[in-house]
């Protein structure tokens, strides 16, 4: 067997028999009495019961022996691999699921997604250029892959360091929601993940090593911010306004592209008096780590996802805290989410030729679909809730009065579930922790009055209150064609086809944009994945159609968002009577995509020219 690889008790034995079967050839692996049933995909093993378990660990072994004894099979077809995927599944793979999935796979030496053409080949003596706008997640991959079509990338970043949400958001707690094998880049695997949820200097460490080894780093601008751009007409480029160190001056290019996303500018409510506080104040994206947090009395505002990771190791340290919920969370249960992985597995992951990718994509189709069908009102909603109920009353059955407090009245999935292993309620049902639902009145110098008149003395408060998340692209001032005004158009209220592109800004491209947030199914790393194929793809449209500018035609965008709001009025989150990020001031739901992830691969897969102004 190979080197460090002895022990399969803990390795996800669906996506290894799949593995194995490819790269040895073994196509007896894969036997009809362990085919998977597609209803059990959210259980350990895929729902394997335990004899099915040691036959699939045996013939494992054995396969494992010969791989090591012969060497991998001298090719990989996609019937295989078709053929491997229907086995892992439990269930028939039709022909745009296949393309989707074998894009997803990745095998080792692969890159999919990888443009097939070049500036220099589809425009011969052009030259283009782009302005990536932040350089997180979806600025890395932008331009990797705007960098591999030949287009010539200028990343400009405001902060000192790159990585986006994972830089700023440095709270005690911080890690991960969607498993990390899943929340990584197709095309950037071979990481060593130490845990399955993993912590924010983890994350930031993959995405600084990913951009190292892409040679991305080196073409970022540090230290410029961008306080807005104006579409040239007569020049056919962007003219973009930085500030720097040095001062402020104009760049320009031929493509813009806003990688800022939904939740980069930390909302504080304006509370009254909240200037008179006489201790520190700050939010849990702006964590101040020179404040002392042992022994003094912390009042948290908010208690979605940020606080919910950060009042259990709060509570470690501080004398007292108190927790202000406006709404309580519906949680899922992850009983490993602090966990590491064990050595078995991560020597399995590193060793196994291919096995990485196959547990990658088995991560995608355990998680992509298998909790949308609780988004809709009906019996599937209702299972979730009395599910989740379940939960909150077993982790409080020592604290009713906590229970009744904790328990949301509105359905599953309406706002975000969050993740937990215990943590929340192991931290507020402490005797030093108070829970206080009645709301903030005002602040006073002294600590927080709630909305029933009870003063609360603090030493620190931390807002756990979220972000600005409908107000896209602010708080740059975007300018494009025939002076159209991006902030005035758009106010609370963004629209962009497909969440890329708007109408009379030519060349302008948004990732992480209007209605590209996902509640229930998968990890954002795939959706940016997929705008930027699209942006790529659309640039490829308009160099062969010998054009300068491209934009979508305002009907086809018209015609996208009606699309757009019928499927989130149909969903749980556009029905509740709930707050939530999710929508804006006027009740619109702004960020999220109603649809599945195969649906937003198909149509972002390709530009189409029709649905383009191309000039």
């Amino acid at each position: 067997m190979l080197p460090t690889v002895r022990n399969l008790d803990d390795v996800a034995l669906p996506p290894l028999l799949a593995a194995l079967a490819v790269v040895t050839g073994r196509h007896d692996l894969l036997r009809p009495e362990l085919t998977l049933d597609p209803a059990r995909r959210l259980e350990p093993q895929g729902g394997l019961d335990d004899a099915q378990q040691e036959l699939a660990r045996r013939m494992c072994a054995e396969a494992l022996a010969d791989l090591d004894a012969n060497g991998p099979a001298p090719t990989v077809d996609d019937v295989t691999l078709r053929r491997a995927m229907e086995f892992c599944f439990g269930e028939a793979v039709g022909e745009r699921t296949f393309a989707m999935l074998r894009e997803e796979l990745a095998l080792p030496g692969e890159d999919p997604r990888a443009p097939r053409w070049s500036v220099a080949d589809v425009a011969p003596g052009r030259t283009v250029r782009a302005i990536i706008v932040g350089a997180g997640m979806s600025g890395i991959a932008a331009a990797h892959r705007l960098g591999q079509a030949g287009v010539e990338v200028r990343l400009l970043e405001r902060a000192a360091d790159l990585g986006g949400t994972w830089r700023d958001n440095r709270y005690p707690g911080c890690r991960v929601d969607v498993p990390n094998h899943l929340y990584s880049y197709s095309f950037a695997t071979g990481f060593d993940w130490a845990q399955q949820f993993s912590t924010q200097p983890v994350l930031l460490q993959y995405f600084r090593e990913i951009a190292g080894r892409l040679g991305i780093t080196e073409r970022i601008e540090f230290g410029t911010e961008v306080l807005g751009a104006r579409w040239d007409d007569a020049a056919r480029v962007w003219q973009v306004d930085v500030r720097t160190a040095t001062g402020e001056h104009t760049v320009e290019a031929e493509l813009l592209v806003s990688a800022v996303g939904q939740l980069h500018r930390p909302l504080v409510p304006d509370f009254e008096g909240r200037a008179s506080f006489g201790g520190p104040t700050f939010h849990t994206a702006a964590w101040d780590d020179g404040v002392d947090l042992a022994g003094r009395r912390v009042a948290v505002v908010g208690a979605a996802a940020s606080a919910v990771q950060c009042v259990p190791e709060v509570a470690k340290i501080a004398g007292h805290v108190t927790v202000f919920q406006r709404t309580p969370n519906w949680f899922l249960p992850a009983p490993n989410y602090h966990d590491d992985l064990p050595d078995s597995v991560r020597a399995a992951l590193r060793e196994i030729p291919h096995l990485e990718s196959w547990y990658r994509l088995w991560l995608f189709w355990r998680l992509s679909e298998g909790l949308m069908a609780g988004t809709v009102p009906g019996p599937a909603n209702d299972m979730f809730r009395a599910f989740f109920t379940a939960y909150l009353q077993s982790e409080f059955a020592t604290r009713p009065d906590l229970l009744d407090a904790v328990l949301p009245d509105y359905p599953p999935f309406s706002k975000r579930v969050v993740l937990d292993d215990g943590s929340w309620a192991g931290a507020l049902c402490s005797p030093h922790v108070d829970l206080v639902t009645a709301g903030v009145d005002r602040i006073d110098a002294t600590g927080i009055v709630d909305g029933a008149g009870v003063h609360h003395e603090a030493d620190v408060i931390i807002w756990a209150t979220g972000f600005t998340a409908s107000q896209f692209l602010a708080p740059m001032h975007i300018v494009g064609r025939d002076g159209a005004d991006l902030r005035a158009r758009w106010r609370d209220d963004a629209h962009a086809y497909l969440g890329i592109t708007v109408p009379d800004f030519p060349n302008l491209f948004c990732l992480y944009g209007p209605n590209t947030n996902l509640v229930a199914n998968g990890s954002i790393i795939f959706f940016t994945e997929c705008e930027v194929n699209h942006l790529v793809d659309a640039v490829r449209v308009m160099l062969e159609a010998g054009a300068t500018a491209i934009e979508p035609r305002p009907e086809v965008l018209e015609a996208y968002i009606a699309e757009v709001d019928d499927g989130n009025a149909a969903r749980v989150w556009g029905q509740a009577d709930v707050p939530s990020w999710y929508r804006n001031a006027a009740g619109r739901v702004t960020q999220n995509w109603p649809g599945t992830l195969e649906e937003f691969w198909a149509i972002t897969r390709r530009a189409d020219p029709a649905d383009y102004r191309l000039d």
